[in-house]
């Protein structure tokens, strides 16, 4: 049996943070506000593993609202998830993630955004997608105010 998820973020970009995106610091002047490091096509990628077993959300499983939490490496939770995911009985087949950012450009950072998740996850690199576009200027992404990314996981069980 196969099941497919699918999974959006969004943050908002402010000056003197650090922007972490598929586990890589992106060399950059903004960042990402949010709770944990803000890496949200890691928060992205794990609602569409949690999507596709109907286990909630990111949010409900690491919530904002807990300390434990703060600051935390999204990669520990992307390994929280699939560890999870493989509990129930599944494999993670393949996973494709959309970032919409008009700046920086990151397609260069794109290889090692894959090999990142792809280890994090215990799969071949070729089993990740990453994609990385622009909104040509339009809408909150478009004005540099913040990202988004969509992701899409399909998952198998063993």
């Amino acid at each position: 049996m196969i099941r497919v998820g699918q999974g959006y973020d969004v943050h908002q970009l402010r000056e003197g943070l650090d922007m972490w995106l598929c586990g890589v610091k992106v060399p950059s002047s903004v960042g990402f506000v949010a709770h944990s490091d803000g890496d949200v096509a890691i928060h992205a990628l794990c609602d569409a593993l949690l999507g596709a077993l109907a286990l909630g959300d990111i949010g409900h499983l690491f919530p904002d609202t807990s300390d434990e939490f703060k600051g935390i490496d999204s990669k520990i939770l992307l390994r929280r998830v699939v560890e999870l995911v493989r509990s129930k009985g599944w494999d993670i087949v393949n996973a494709d993630i959309t970032i919409a950012l008009q700046a920086p450009k990151i397609a260069w950072l794109v290889p090692a955004m894959r090999e990142c998740l792809a280890e994090v996850m215990g799969v071949a690199a070729d089993a990740v997608s990453v994609k990385a576009t622009t909104t040509e200027r339009l809408g909150f992404v478009g004005r540099g105010e913040g990202c988004e990314v969509w992701a899409v996981a399909l998952v198998e069980s063993r």
